[in-house]
């Protein structure tokens, strides 16, 4: 864990509540994908925990969706703004059990560490396909990035105005052939994608944090070998520990 100062570099709307922000400074401890970082907020006194989308050469990119007065005001910011911000929080992904054809399944704002994994996958050789689960059209983002990367992508809506109507898990009855599978969004998704993925896999939970790295206990989920800390020993957990 480090602490340090960013400077917002970017920062544009996605869809009309999710906003993509390019920030640089030092991102010498973001070590893996599917970590977090810990953003401090002017006047409020929890920091706002948010996954790392892609972290190089000194550029970190987090998506967030707002949701609160914390989010609310970084929807806000403009370049130039700084940002105190705990960088290479919690476990991320393990790609070296990725096998050779990986899968990645995201729902809503579970989406953007998937990327910055699916980057890593990629670059390593891997044949990596892409399910992402929205409610409806209109909430979309980041399909056209993961193609560009060189992934398959299946896209899934809800009420079925994009892609194939339903859940993330609609998507797995087309036959697609995965050696493991990578997973991040609300613990429902989470839960029904372990009971229909047919190989072990890894899952990125999303939980409210209070300190965000591991002193308060608040964020804890049941394995088979106790309880463990999201932030801590999390985000990402084997899908054979966790207990449901």
């Amino acid at each position: 864990m480090k602490q340090g100062i960013f400077t917002i570099e970017k920062q544009v709307a996605l869809t009309g509540n999710i906003f993509e922000m390019t920030l640089l400074g030092d991102i010498s401890e973001i070590k893996a994908p599917g970590q977090f970082v810990n953003i401090k907020i002017d006047a409020l006194y929890l920091r706002r925990p948010i996954s790392v989308c892609s972290a190089y050469g000194g550029m970190l990119k987090i998506i967030y969706k707002v949701v609160g007065s914390g989010t609310e005001k970084m929807s806000r910011m403009k370049e130039g703004e700084k940002l105190d911000i705990l960088s290479g929080l919690g476990n991320g992904y393990d790609v070296s059990k990725s096998g050779d054809r990986p899968l990645l399944i995201g729902g809503g704002v579970g989406v953007p560490p998937l990327y910055g994994l699916a980057e890593n996958l990629i670059k390593n050789g891997k044949k990596t396909t892409v399910i992402l689960g929205f409610n409806t059209k209109s909430e979309i983002f980041y399909e056209k990035e993961f193609a560009k990367l060189g992934c398959d992508v299946y896209l899934t809506t809800v009420d079925g105005s994009a892609g194939i109507k339903g859940f993330v898990t609609d998507a797995l009855s087309k036959d697609i052939e995965y050696s493991h599978y990578y997973a991040c969004g609300p613990e429902a998704m989470l839960k029904a994608v372990h009971k229909n993925c047919q190989s072990e896999g890894q899952l990125s939970f999303e939980r409210r944090m209070g300190c965000g790295f591991g002193a308060c206990m608040g964020c804890s989920c049941k394995t088979i070998t106790g309880n463990k800390r999201i932030c801590k020993e999390g985000p990402v957990l084997s899908s054979k520990e966790v207990l449901w």
